[in-house]
């Protein structure tokens, strides 16, 4: 499976829902925790081309964007293939 790397904050709803889609597919991921700012969100805002919200997620290489958008890859049927599942 890809590399996963997941942006989040807590308590956020869409962070726990594109987690819960993640966890269903067996995916194993990192999770950044941006609660309190610093280095790691300047970081998240350099990879996601400063979208500030969260979740941010990025498989491989690939940034694919928040909550929203993973689902709809999901939808559509694409997340399996950059899952390398």
């Amino acid at each position: 499976m890809a590399n996963i790397t997941i942006y989040t904050k807590a308590f956020c709803p869409y962070c726990t829902r594109a987690k819960r889609l993640l966890d269903d597919k067996g995916a194993a991921y990192d999770e950044i925790d941006i609660t309190m700012g610093g280095p790691k969100r300047q970081e998240m805002l350099g990879r996601a081309n400063g979208r500030t919200t969260v979740p941010q997620i990025f498989i491989g290489d690939a940034h694919v964007g928040g909550s929203d958008d993973l689902a709809a890859l999901e939808r559509d049927g694409r997340l399996d293939a950059l899952l390398g599942a």
